[in-house]
């Protein structure tokens, strides 16, 4: 039996107490808060589960084995750092850490330990990116030319972080997790309309080694709620969009021919297929409940962190190098072969 504990229950660590309340291998002990009123919501709710406003009364408990952090992202390092320190296995929400530099000092610490590092990037666990991953891996669709996603809403308008590090992040785990492909440079535009608040729209584009291509679209500021990706391919084209109840992944069989007969020379090289669409069955499992049962087997010595402090790092990087060529008006910035 897993000992957890959760520091942090506003607005994503109550999620995180339900879904490991719910696995049989592990035990929500105690839960860390400093509002007192989001304390008492846990002793109502939880009656089994200890609560306390101290961070080091939850880390030096011996019955806790892991923690999962759920706070703003500027606290996500000094709180990773000390639980590993205190030798517990650490879940952390995302983005993993502010810099890449304080996220490596993590994976350090926990490879140092033999300790779990993952990082809460949730979308890597939906049945609709597990699905997608398995047609890019099986060849289904072919060669990927791009991925283009749109990812916007009215709100939340954080204070701590830009519209980059609180939604591309999703996207930028979505790329790492399902395209065999190198990031090679990424360029950003974005703007605040709120002053003195971190910008609220920004437009991505992330280039791959050959010739596939990304863009992303974040946007805070939005009359609707959009989550939709497409990715094109050689051979088949796929439709993402989160927000359908049902048929979240549509795989289309359209593209193109392309010809180099020298007796097409003067016709149009290139030529339009259509075909049949198809919606494959997914996986039904809420992706944070699969998440907190991966993370019990990767402490439990069963599986390797699909999401774990490496691709946290990568994740952190590209945010990195989006927001530097953001705030120098879209310059295309190199990123270093990242492992």
């Amino acid at each position: 039996m897993i000992g957890v504990g959760v520091i942090g229950y506003g607005y994503w660590g109550p999620n995180m107490v339900r879904n490991f309340s719910e696995i049989a291998e592990a035990r929500v002990v105690a839960v860390c808060e400093r509002d007192a009123e989001r304390r008492a919501l846990v002793e109502r709710r939880y009656p089994s589960v200890r609560t306390t406003a101290d961070r080091s009364e939850l880390l030096a408990d011996p019955d806790i084995d892991a923690v999962v952090i759920a706070t703003p992202v500027d606290s996500h390092f000094p709180l990773a750092l000390e639980a590993l320190q205190a030798g517990k296995h650490v879940l952390v929400e995302k983005p993993m850490t502010e810099s890449a530099e304080q996220g490596e000092r993590l994976i350090d610490e926990a490879a140092r330990r033999n300790l779990v590092l993952l990082v809460d990037h949730t979308f890597i666990y939906t049945g609709a990116v597990q699905k997608t991953r398995e047609l890019v891996e099986s060849g289904v669709l072919g060669d990927i030319y791009y991925y283009d996603s749109t990812r916007i809403n009215l709100g939340l308008f954080q204070h701590d972080v830009d519209v980059i590090w609180d939604l591309a992040t999703h996207d930028l785990s979505i790329l790492d997790h399902v395209l065999d492909a190198r990031p090679v440079a990424v360029s950003a535009t974005g703007t605040s309309h709120v002053p003195g608040s971190p910008e609220n729209v920004a437009y991505i584009t992330v280039y791959f080694d050959g010739n596939t291509i990304a863009h992303v679209n974040v946007n805070w500021l939005s009359p609707v709620k959009l989550r939709r990706t497409l990715i094109g391919g050689t051979k088949k084209m796929v439709v993402y969009d989160d927000l359908e109840p049902s048929e979240k992944i549509k795989v289309y069989d359209t593209g193109i021919t392309l010809t180099d007969d020298p007796r097409q020379i003067y016709n149009m090289l290139v030529g339009y297929r259509t075909g049949d669409m198809w919606a494959p069955k997914l996986n039904g499992t809420e992706a944070l409940r699969a998440e907190a049962g991966h993370f019990v087997d990767c402490v439990l010595g069963r599986a390797k962190p699909i999401t774990g402090g490496d691709m946290g790092l990568r994740v952190v990087r590209l945010a990195e190098a989006a927001t530097a060529s953001m705030k120098r008006q879209g310059e295309p910035v190199s990123l270093d072969p990242m492992p």
